[in-house]
């Protein structure tokens, strides 16, 4: 029986199969916020058992946010121990003086957002808790700027100094917060979009998901405010 229970968001996706997988393996008790009305199944080769999925979570919003959080802490026999923000989504193509504001903001409220609202709700139960591990996912793409994607690029380096903050904030109350930083990761969405691209250079979603977990775990109870790049040959 699970000890410890991990809020996932995002655990859908093509990266988020991963990440379920290898929680739930390794025995954590996994909630999944979802948003739509009916349950989002975790398909393909990462199906497993013992996945609660929490759906019609807006994780925009402030009060599905705690409603959601509530219930991954909810369970005394397996407290919350760790935070997964994955949640987040690519939007590019006009350079700055051609990008519309709503848009722009539209990828801070995509990809800061829900990492700062989930983060904010889920630290009194991890404080209370005696400590745990928030672990977010940012972007080469912030490091490694390229033409079209400014709001994107803009979000995901927020993201990065966000769970920085937090990792200073928190240190003394051992919740530790680092990031993840991906290249480009081979799933079938962006497959689909660069279909002539080098796939084989690019990061399976389980070589990232292996990493999330080691800083989930207690392998990595010295490490917070670490920016961690996982790449693949890309």
């Amino acid at each position: 029986m699970a000890d410890r229970s991990v809020l996932i968001t995002g655990g859908t996706g093509g990266l988020g199969r991963a990440v379920t997988a290898a929680f739930a393996q390794d025995g954590w008790r996994v909630v999944l916020p979802t948003r739509g009305k009916g349950p989002e199944p975790v398909d393909g080769p990462e199906t497993v058992d013992g996945v609660e999925v929490v759906t019609g979570i807006d994780l925009t919003d402030e009060a599905a946010v705690s409603d959601v959080t509530s219930i991954a802490a909810g369970n005394p026999d397996a407290p919350l121990g760790a935070v997964i923000n994955l949640v987040g989504g690519y939007s590019g193509g006009p350079k700055v003086h051609e990008l519309p504001v709503a848009d722009f903001e539209q990828q801070l409220t995509v990809n800061l957002r829900p990492t700062f609202l989930v983060t904010r709700a889920a630290l009194p139960h991890l404080v209370a808790a005696g400590g745990g591990s928030i672990v977010c996912v940012g972007s080469r793409a912030a490091e490694r700027p390229f033409p079209g994607a400014a709001g994107y690029i803009t979000a995901k380096a927020a993201v990065t100094a966000f769970a920085q903050a937090v990792a200073v904030e928190y240190r003394g109350a051992n919740v530790r917060c680092n990031v993840v930083v991906p290249s480009v990761i081979d799933t079938p969405t962006n497959r689909s979009a660069m279909p002539d691209a080098d796939h084989a250079a690019w990061v399976p979603p389980g070589v990232i998901a292996s990493a999330i977990l080691f800083l989930a775990g207690p392998g990595s109870a010295a490490t917070s405010g670490a920016i961690v790049p996982v790449y693949g040959r890309a």
